[in-house]
């Protein structure tokens, strides 16, 4: 396959169409960086307009990485209330005050140097250092896999392993603009080369794309089998106040306030007559009943909250959850 001119196709097409994004905006080299490592945080796991808004509150409140590094946990973490995921706030402002500390308050531009950070692993290292340092690195996301999923028209389960992808991201060659190359791939498979009904009309691998000449776009992905897990929620509530705690028990929502709860067996869930409800996290499907004390336990790291002040607190949405889900709750 030719792929002579697909930095110049691509680059082109980015060009004339790329989205005007509040990270992107030019500005002064250290405060790109910091726009960067703020929205690339934001991006694990969470689509760009819903990041939009955040990150541009988020930079309001904390301008620069002094700011974040010395704001107070309880601010940066309301800044980030609904984003979820909260261990990346966490993250965010610890490698603020590392970066301030040990790295003149500028990101590295060595890949294990920046795998070192609370946060950053495999691929914010590569966004990081492709976007930030203009460092010739395509970071593997979902939307570059659609794309050459379909350039190559890959079915086989050997076809689309990560190993295979990240050699056939030989594909899209080099060029001294880096940092715009890389956003120009993820933006063409967030824009045209969409999960279902791709423009192929107005995207510049068309003539390359092998998926377009067979129309066939469906795409096959790795199986991701969440885990089925099974609790029971305990609500001790008196008159307005509902007993919290500090999570120190799950790996899940660490250090954050939820429910007491416990980790049943499956019999014990299908039993019970309880109100039961399902939330989804990332890697874990958690089937919940939601079993209602009359007696206040006392518990470590725990506190009563009032019902007035339910959105003046922080809380992750997974408590929200189980929070409306209760009777005369809203």
């Amino acid at each position: 396959m030719n792929t002579q001119n697909i930095p110049k196709k691509i680059l082109y097409w980015y060009d004339n169409n790329k989205r005007s994004l509040p990270w992107r905006k030019k500005n002064t080299k250290k405060n790109h960086e910091y726009f960067t490592l703020v929205s690339e945080f934001m991006l694990q796991q969470t689509q760009v307009k819903t990041v939009i808004p955040y990150f541009k509150r988020f930079i309001n409140k904390f301008p620069n990485l002094r700011a974040l590094a010395r704001a107070n946990e309880h601010k940066v973490l309301k800044s980030w209330e609904g984003l979820g995921y909260y261990s990346r706030a966490i993250n965010l402002k610890k490698t603020a005050a590392i970066l301030l500390k040990d790295f003149d308050g500028r990101l590295p531009n060595e890949i294990e140097k920046l795998k070192t950070l609370p946060g950053i692993g495999e691929y914010t290292s590569r966004s990081i250092l492709s976007i930030a340092h203009n460092q010739p690195y395509i970071p593997m996301d979902g939307n570059v896999e659609r794309i050459l999923k379909r350039v190559f028209l890959l079915k086989t389960k050997k076809q689309i392993s990560k190993e295979n992808l990240i050699e056939k991201k030989s594909f899209f060659s080099s060029t001294q603009r880096s940092s715009d190359y890389a956003q120009a791939i993820m933006e063409i498979g967030a824009l045209i080369c969409k999960p279902s009904s791709p423009i192929c009309s107005s995207c510049p691998l068309i003539n390359n794309c092998k998926a377009y000449k067979k129309k066939d776009f469906l795409i096959r992905t790795r199986n991701k089998l969440n885990k089925i897990k099974y609790f029971e929620a305990k609500v001790y509530k008196h008159k307005n106040k509902y007993l919290l705690v500090r999570n120190k028990k799950f790996n899940f929502l660490k250090n954050l306030v939820i429910f007491p709860m416990d980790e049943i067996e499956k019999k014990k869930f299908k039993l019970s007559f309880a109100k039961k409800i399902n939330i989804k996290l990332s890697n874990m499907n958690m089937k919940i009943i939601i079993n209602e004390e009359k007696k206040k336990k006392i518990l470590k790291d725990s506190f009563l909250l009032d019902k007035s002040n339910i959105n003046k607190f922080i809380l992750p949405s997974f408590t929200k959850k189980i929070f409306y889900s209760l009777p005369n709750s809203q």
